[in-house]
């Protein structure tokens, strides 16, 4: 009759610590993908500002530049008011 001991002979505590360390040598390998779907992408198409919203912006953007912008106080307001109301 044979006798071991406490430990299983084919027992090798490095083993599975080398096999952990392949693995996240693996995972840290992979390298990150996107792939956009086309209603993705003309969805973006869509979000480009138009030509007459770029005049507007560029024209309230020079009456910035040259301190002549206006606000109208009242109306910003009342926007705000609308907003947190729910109107």
């Amino acid at each position: 009759m044979k006798i071991h001991g406490p430990n299983p002979t084919n027992f090798n505590p490095y083993k599975q610590a080398f096999k952990d360390k392949q693995a996240a040598e693996s995972e840290a390998s992979k390298k990150d993908s996107i792939e956009i779907s086309n209603e993705a992408k003309q969805l973006q198409k869509q979000s480009q500002p138009n030509e007459t919203r770029a005049a507007y912006v560029n024209e309230i953007k020079q009456k910035i530049e040259s301190n002549q912008y206006e606000i109208n106080y009242d109306k910003v307001a009342q926007k705000m008011q609308d907003f947190w109301t729910d109107k």
